[in-house]
């Protein structure tokens, strides 16, 4: 603990001496953040818009921005986006399967998340490996709120984030580290080589590190006897290696192709004998063709391999099987490989007249994929296993049209989009132990064709001020965890639905956005109506429908009285995944950034989000805030420039109360936390930088981490952080 204290506080006199090192040199103007953004084109709206064309609210993080700020990872950066509601606990501290975006309250995989235009969602889980995209491999970020299913079918619902690469420069060198608290370190490297005018490549890996930090909570409402024998800190450790190529096979085609491996493991729950490791390789090409002046052909294909091996920890309770009580021990472990392949066409045209641009496209994704899963005794014999097998294709068709008005500042886009999913499970079915008693499932083939249109307007006041507004219909499919992965223990037992279908979305917003030569603001306020929301459901032992139920899914003939021992289940708590419930999304979304002179900016945002269920056949009540979602999240930041090779920005994050279930009974406090960066360049390619996360050491419970006591977990303690890059 002596070693920690002084190691940090060595690192915060080097924050102090970067500072002073910033105010003694000479004052001269901020780098130049182009805050009109004028010339930004968004690829992630698929015809290549410019942001102030744009009817759903956009933000982009542009390299500048991400540089300043004082998280080490881009999901704890996206999380001070208002509309973005993501915890203070960095990826590499929750479980893979946990690592989520959500946007505007919707829920986890509801949102799509694009590496350089391609699908980065994981096929099995639907969430965000986020070490696939470390902070030194990234240019710049975009980020569209809303229903996009128009434009991307499937997670179409919160909107896109499209997270743009590094290219190749001038066959140059790049090496980044950096080291911070609870042994966390990265190093980077990349080569650029300029192999001819037609051909340029990017080699590059990385490594990432960490011992933990603890994550079960010891503070209020938590108590002591939540942390059980076993667990401690959640080491992570990811690499990641890729060859990225760009090509010109003639004067009007260019085109590219990357291929990659990475590796994630960390440990389950904080249990040192129960790891996650996760493999994954993918290829992607594509090439686009110019056929004139006004029209383009693009055409992408991708492909990626995962195989997920996974081990949950537990401690007993009591002394059973010949097991004294609080052994730890592994209550389950399951194979997960899948794959997803997929290709699109799109193109383009620019016209003259009422009709500016269309664009048509056709895309088709496979997901397929597999869980095997072995449920464990707290003496290492088999409970019960679980086995499902199945595939999700999709196939889209889109089209666009944008129209500016002439005779008034008006611009309209109008999108649609005809999607077909299907979904197979040829093998489901569960058993006792050592394969005894096995219950299978016929599940039908299911398919369902989905429309999901978008109208946009964007009216403009002045050069600098526009009106926009937008109202669309989105769908999401249930992911193959929800329909394949049944696990458990004798606490509890989690059962797939592979009779699940897809949700559907309605929603409409209204914003503003304003411009001026040091910065903007933007406004945004938000309606959003899912219909059919794919959630779990926690079965009622007084209810005859659940207990019918629970006999199906366990084979059990006695009736069940939420106790262990009934059936192939053995537990005493059963859930199961419906489509039995609507749910309701409002809110609305502010930010601000301003140059306030040549040495100082400043930045706001806040989000107000109400989400509820509007119906619900489950346990869960309406009415109420869903659990994991706080209501008000407010952020800020002030940054100071006194060179241009010297930058010191500060950041406080605050968040409001919430609940930890959607019943309301599991409160978690309001805690607000403090952030502070310096970066200085030594030379024109030598930068060295040195952060704080939580500088004042807040400790505090962090929001949507599980839905009992023990599933509270801590907010990241102060963590520093010192690193440098080089190019050569």
């Amino acid at each position: 603990m002596r070693l920690q204290t002084k190691r940090n506080s060595a690192v915060l006199g080097l924050l102090l001496s970067l500072a002073i090192i910033s105010v003694s040199a000479q004052i001269a103007p901020p780098p130049d953040y182009d805050q009109k953004l004028k010339s930004v084109t968004v690829s992630a709206t698929r015809s290549g818009s410019a942001l102030d064309e744009i009817p759903l609210n956009t933000t982009i993080l542009t390299k500048e921005v991400l540089e300043v700020a004082p998280d080490q990872t881009i999901d704890q950066i996206l999380k001070n986006v208002p509309g973005v509601v993501l915890n203070d606990t960095p990826y590499y501290q929750k479980d893979p399967t946990g690592q989520s975006i959500n946007v505007r309250g919707l829920g986890n995989a509801r949102t799509l998340v694009l590496i350089d235009g391609l699908p980065a969602n994981d096929a099995f889980y639907g969430t965000v490996q986020w070490n696939l995209v470390p902070m030194s491999s990234i240019e710049s970020v975009e980020f569209i709120r809303g229903g996009v299913s128009s434009l991307w079918g499937n997670y179409g619902m919160g909107g896109v984030i499209n997270i743009k690469t590094k290219t190749p420069v001038n066959s140059q060198q790049e090496v980044s580290a950096s080291i911070g608290s609870y042994g966390t370190g990265n190093i980077a490297a990349s080569k650029d080589l300029m192999a001819s005018d037609a051909l340029q490549l990017r080699f590059s890996a990385d490594y990432f590190s960490t011992d933990g930090y603890q994550q079960i909570a010891t503070i209020s409402p938590a108590s002591p006897n939540s942390i059980k024998n076993g667990q401690g800190p959640a080491s992570s450790h990811n690499s990641n290696m890729r060859l990225q190529g760009y090509f010109k096979t003639s004067q009007d085609t260019n085109g590219f192709f990357r291929a990659g491996y990475h590796t994630m493991s960390d440990l389950s729950s904080g249990y040192s004998f129960a790891s996650n490791i996760m493999q994954e390789t993918d290829l992607a090409a594509g090439t686009t063709t110019r056929l004139d002046n006004e029209s383009k052909v693009d055409v992408n294909i991708f492909y990626e391999n995962t195989g997920f091996n996974k081990q949950n920890g537990s401690t007993t309770t009591s002394a059973s099987n010949g097991v004294p009580s609080n052994t730890p021990y592994v209550n389950a472990n399951y194979k997960d490989p899948y794959s997803t392949v997929g290709a699109s066409a799109l193109f383009t045209k620019k016209l003259t007249g009422v009709i500016d641009q269309y664009v048509v496209g056709v895309d088709a994704r496979n997901i397929a994929g597999s869980n095997f899963t072995n449920n464990l005794n707290n003496n290492g014999t088999l409970a019960a296993v679980n086995y499902a097998q199945g595939q999700q294709t999709f196939y889209g068709l889109m089209g666009q049209l944008k129209s500016n008005a002439e005779s008034f500042p008006l611009e309209t886009t109008l999108a649609a989009r005809i999607d077909q999913w299907n979904s197979q499970t040829p093998t489901n079915y569960n058993t006792g132990a050592n394969g005894a008693n096995p219950v299978y499932q016929n599940i039908p083939n299911q398919s369902k064709t989905q429309l999901s249109p978008t109208l946009g307007f964007l009216y403009k006041l002045s050069n600098n001020w526009d009106l926009r507004s937008a109202a669309y219909q989105a769908f999401h499919a249930p992911g193959l965890n929800n329909t394949l992965r049944s696990y458990g223990s004798s606490t509890g037992f989690s059962f797939a639905n592979p009779n699940l279908t897809p949700e559907t979305m309605t929603g409409y917003e209204i914003g503003t956005d304003y411009r001026w030569k040091g910065g903007f603001v933007q406004l945004t306020g938000f309606n959003n109506y899912i219909q059919s929301a794919v959630a779990s459901y926690s079965l009622n032992k007084n209810s005859a429908t659940d207990q019918a139920l629970a006999k199906q899914l366990c084979g059990a003939s006695a009736t069940w009285t939420g106790q262990s021992n009934y059936g192939i289940c053995n537990s005493s708590s059963l859930s199961y995944y419906t489509n039995n419930q609507n749910l309701l999304s409002q809110g609305i979304e502010f930010q601000l950034h301003h140059d306030i002179n040549s040495q100082w900016a400043a930045d706001a945002n806040y989000s107000f989000t109400s989400t509820q269920l509007t119906m619900s056949a489950t346990s869960d009540p309406t009415g109420k805030q869903i659990g994991g979602v706080p209501q008000n999240l407010l952020g800020g930041g002030l940054t100071y420039y006194p060179v241009p090779q010297a930058s010191l920005s500060a950041t406080l994050r605050y968040v409001g109360s919430s609940w930890m279930n959607t019943a309301n009974t599991l409160p978690v406090p309001a805690y607000a936390v403090v952030g502070l960066r310096a970066n200085y360049d030594l030379t024109k390619n030598a930068t060295v930088y040195a952060s704080a996360v939580n500088l004042f050491n807040r400790q505090y419970i962090t929001f949507g981490t599980g839905s009992s006591n023990t599933g509270y977990v801590l907010g990241m303690p102060q963590s520093i952080n010192v690193g440098a890059r080089v190019i050569f």
